[in-house]
C-alpha cells in the first residue's frame, strides 16, 4: 500500500487563509486522502518501507519539507526542497486562481470556462515542477503532485 493515509500541514505561523484558500485546501486534502499513489523508491543496500505512509509539509527555512512516517509514526524520510522552482508557477497560479474567482461572480461561463482552462494548465504545470523536484526521493502520480501542489500552494500563501 504506497499511499499517504494521512497529511498535515504545518500552518502555524501562517497568516490566515482566505475563503477560497481554505477551500482549495480541503478539497485537496480530501481529494488526497479518497485516492493517491506515493512510494519511496528503492535505494541500493537499503530496505524501503513500503507504506502506507504518514505525510506532514511545512516550510521551514525558506525550504518545503516533506516529513515522512510509516503507519506507526517512525520516521522513514526526510527531504527538503528549494521554493525557488515554484514560485514562479506558484505565483501564476494565484493570480489565474483570483481572476477565476472574480470571474465565477461577474462572467459568463465561456468566460469563466476559458479561465478555468487556463487555471488547469498552471496547476499541471506546478504538478509537473513538482515530481521534476521529488525525482529520487518519491514515486507520486500526475493526480497526487497536482493535489500536493495546491497543499504548497497553501503553504506558500503565508511565506
Amino acid at each position: 500500500m504506497s499511499r499517504i493515509i494521512d497529511i498535515q500541514l504545518d500552518d502555524s505561523g501562517l497568516p490566515p487563509p482566505t475563503p477560497e484558500i481554505e477551500q482549495e485546501r480541503k478539497v485537496a486534502m480530501f481529494d488526497l486522502m479518497e485516492e493517491n499513489s506515493f512510494a519511496l523508491p528503492e535505494r541500493e543496500g537499503r530496505d524501503v518501507p513500503q507504506g502506507p505512509f504518514k505525510l506532514a509539509l511545512s516550510i521551514r527555512e525558506k525550504r518545503l519539507v516533506f516529513d515522512v512516517a510509516s503507519e506507526d509514526d517512525t520516521q522513514v524520510a526526510e527531504f527538503q526542497l528549494s521554493l525557488g522552482p515554484f514560485r514562479q508557477v506558484v505565483k501564476d497560479y494565484f493570480q489565474i486562481c483570483a481572476s477565476y474567482f472574480d470571474a465565477v461572480k461577474n462572467s459568463t461561463p465561456g468566460q469563466i470556462e476559458t479561465i478555468d482552462m487556463a487555471r488547469r494548465g498552471i496547476h499541471n504545470e506546478g504538478a509537473r515542477v513538482l515530481q521534476e523536484r521529488l525525482e529520487g526521493k518519491v514515486v507520486v502520480d500526475n493526480d497526487t503532485a497536482r493535489r500536493l501542489f495546491t497543499l504548497i500552494c497553501v503553504l506558500h500563501f503565508g511565506g
